[in-house]
């Protein structure tokens, strides 16, 4: 049996020196080195990691500069690197950091390709089924495919990436049985060459050239691969390859000059002949297994509607390679047994460090904000199941598709040799983990996990009446290297707890005060329509506030945000957004309605992430609005403290002044382009005006959607009736492309007919 983890074939004929992890090191560039608790954070972890400990935790409170401790620790230990964030925003805000620390290595950045993406489903209350439906985003398409070549010919790797990391891919064999290696000097004809690409997938062309097709015209041979940017050129003369160029895909002026090209299939998923054939004839046993089943139950209607889709399936397999549910077949053509798990990015780790550094466990996980990051990977295999099995259930899948799934928790656990949690809140599975590999007695408030990852089951089902709380335990467990003391000398916030009665006034007077000097506010509260109804209150008296919520997507959330920072509104009112990784240095004040109130919201860690959107600026301070202290609270305010002190008495030893975080302002709208970047089809991606009430209010402010995209005279004209102004063709003509960037087509086509009107002779 071959071995998944062999990729030496796909280096056959490279530059040897080019594939040691001793000449090909990871070279971290700053100006900067490290600082306050940075530095004995970083020894104390590099020293757990070069020991073996399998689970490390890294406590770091906001603004402590955890990410350039991991990249530190990252070029000290000089080993392939998976780091694994909770959501897309912040792993691309990852990656755009580690990038500009290592320069000359290669970070990657792998997350879901879709943009769009509806599973398919059956819902037996209603007798509804609902098709797959999905739009790919081929610039991540492009970004998954880079991650995988460079894993598997280059030692110095760093992956950003979400949970997507543990969703099915083919073997690292299987992508590598597949390759085309080429170099100066080799004597091959064109055509044969072009022969092996198609064998690859590649489709020929003698038009203009997209990704995943080869050209030839004359002497050149053109290749543009998945995974680039830009399209290769090979030139060859009457010996064979002469010249082989990374080239503009515009004007086709060369950019550099290559030795070797290492050329990957245009698809991920590519099997031989032989075990095609072998899974159809798979797919057909199994199928006549399960319809005999289902008709002996009974099921007649099941098992007709189960025969008809799969021979469909099967009649567009043999006929074009391809039909729209294959990855519910992913396990005839992986080759797996029923349960086995599938093959992921994680088995790539292990292909290039056996590779390069001789042991498929040399390669570190960092999961960051892992008390986020660890549950959701958890819950990833009991949401697909729960959906595959209901289709299985009713005749529209073989039983064989609930073998396309992402990992199980401890199938993941067993698959990372080593890993580090980091995170200013661990916890409890991150903390028992780290007692477990390091012999520590686990606290009671420890015990009543279950199946958290692996670990054997503890001694309490439940939680002990007599839990400690997150700081009890954190002062009870050894080895966590914290980092508490930041670079810049900034200390936690203040915190003042305020009876309930007249909060809503005594909010607007903080906010009115932070305004005076430039800065910003945050607001949290419990629901949506709380939350909606003290920002218009705000506004109603004067306070530019704009409510942030999971009714507002993506892309107008980040233009909200964005609006705080440059000014635009005073104050975000949100509920659960307000918390991780959200880095505002012009915020001074986060006030907390209902602070005592207990639950997931108002729990030590909530409260914690929440404190801490008020650390980067010198004159953060943070209200609690509650009419007595429930458990969470004190333990928040008790941790918030003895570190502020801490903070204090180092800046003092050391003659540390604390400033602001220095943070250069966002450009209205810059984010839109990236956020959609390589978007298609007819999905609607921008934000929805959902949850705005009584009527636009907030369009007053400039505030949401492309509002600041406006000219100041655009701004004021756009909602006036067009009819009763007088305006410029000019104007018109703003007001239009206004309409349209809106989507507010209707508008900008009554827009458009007045300018012809107009201009008409």
């Amino acid at each position: 049996m071959s071995d998944p983890f062999d990729i030496s074939k796909a280096l056959e004929g490279a530059i040897k020196d080019h594939l040691s992890p001793e000449i090909s090191r990871f070279s971290l560039h700053s100006e900067h080195l490290p600082a306050g608790d940075q530095e004995s954070a970083i020894e104390k972890m590099v020293l757990q990691l070069e020991n073996n400990q399998s689970r490390c935790v890294l406590l770091g409170v906001t603004g402590s500069g955890k990410t350039f401790a991991m990249a530190h620790i990252i070029e000290r230990l000089n080993i392939p690197t998976l780091i694994m964030s909770h959501n897309k925003t912040l792993a691309r805000q990852l990656h755009q950091e580690m990038s500009g620390l290592f320069p000359v290595n290669r970070v990657e950045y792998f997350v879901s390709h879709y943009d769009y993406y509806q599973p398919e489903a059956y819902l037996p209350k209603r007798d509804l089924y609902i098709d797959k439906e999905l739009s790919i985003n081929e610039r991540i398409e492009q970004e998954r495919f880079a991650t995988v070549a460079s894993l598997v010919s280059r030692p110095d790797c760093i992956v950003v990436s979400s949970v997507s990391c543990i969703y099915g891919l083919n073997a690292p064999e299987t992508f590598l049985e597949y390759h085309c290696r080429t170099h100066v000097g080799q004597t091959i004809e064109p055509i044969d060459l072009i022969r092996e690409l198609v064998a690859l997938q590649y489709n020929r062309t003698t038009t203009d050239l997209k990704r995943g097709e080869v050209r030839l015209r004359g002497e050149n041979l053109d290749i543009w691969m998945p995974s680039r940017d830009d399209p290769l050129r090979i030139r060859f003369g009457f010996d064979g390859v002469e010249h082989i160029q990374i080239c503009d895909p515009i004007t086709w002026e060369i950019l550099d000059e290559l030795d070797e090209a290492w050329i990957h299939p245009k698809e991920f998923f590519m099997v031989s002949p032989e075990r095609f054939e072998a899974a159809l004839e798979n797919i057909e046993t199994e199928l006549d297994g399960q319809v005999a089943g289902l008709k002996s139950e009974g099921k007649d209607l099941e098992a007709n509607r189960l025969e008809q889709r799969t021979r469909y399936d099967l009649e567009m397999l043999r006929e074009i390679g391809h039909c729209t549910a294959v990855e519910n077949y992913s396990m005839h053509f992986d080759g797996r047994n029923h349960g086995e798990r599938p093959y992921c990015l994680l088995d790539f780790f292990a292909a290039a460090a056996k590779q390069f550094h001789g042991n498929p466990d040399k390669f570190l996980v960092i999961m960051d904000e892992s008390h986020v990051t660890l549950p959701q990977v958890g819950g990833m295999y009991a949401g697909d199941r729960s959906r595959k099995l209901n289709l299985i259930e009713h005749g529209f899948r073989l039983p064989s598709a609930a073998d396309n799934r992402p990992l199980k928790i401890n199938e993941f656990q067993e698959l990372v040799p080593q890993m580090v949690y980091v995170s200013a809140t661990p916890g409890e599975r991150e903390l028992l983990h780290l007692c477990e590999v390091t012999g520590q007695d686990a606290p009671l408030g420890l015990r009543h996990m279950a199946g958290g990852g692996g670990v054997d089951t503890p001694e309490y089902p439940k939680k002990h009446p007599d839990s400690e709380s997150m700081y009890d335990m954190l002062q009870i467990i050894e080895d966590i290297p914290r980092m508490e003391i930041r670079p810049t000398g900034l200390l936690d916030p203040l915190i003042e707890v305020r009876n309930t009665e007249g909060q809503i006034a005594d909010l607007m007077s903080e906010i009115n005060s932070r305004i005076a000097k430039g800065e910003r506010a945050l607001v949290t509260v419990l629901t949506i329509k709380f939350a909606e109804e003290v920002a218009q209150y705000l506004n109603k008296m004067g306070i530019k506030a704009h409510h942030l919520h999971s009714e507002i997507d993506t892309i107008e959330r980040t233009e909200i945000i964005n609006a705080l920072r440059i000014g635009h509104i005073d104050t975000i009112v949100g509920i659960n957004l307000l918390r991780e990784g959200l880095d505002i240095p012009e915020v001074s004040l986060v006030a907390i309605f209902d602070a005592d109130r207990q639950g997931f919201l108002r729990n030590e860690r909530s409260l914690l992430q929440t404190i801490g959107r008020a650390a980067r600026n010198s004159n953060g301070k943070v209200i609690l609005y509650a009419d007595s202290m429930s458990p969470p609270m004190t333990a928040a305010i008790r941790q918030t403290l003895e570190r502020r002190e801490r903070q204090t008495a180092h800046n003092e030893k050391h003659g540390i002044i604390p400033s602001t975080i220095q943070k250069a302002l966002p450009q209205m709208g810059s984010d839109i382009d990236e956020l959609i970047a390589g978007t298609s089809g007819g999905k609607r991606l921008v934000g929805s005006k959902g949850g705005r009430k009584g009527g636009d209010w907030a369009s007053n402010l400039n505030v949401g959607a492309g509002q600041w995209a406006r000219s100041n005279s655009v701004t004021s004209n756009i909602s006036q009736p067009i009819e009763e102004t007088n305006f410029s063709i000019e104007e018109l003509k703003a007001m239009m492309q206004q309409a349209a960037l809106e989507l507010d087509f209707e508008r900008a086509a009554m827009l458009r007919d007045m300018i012809v009107e107009i201009e008409s002779p």
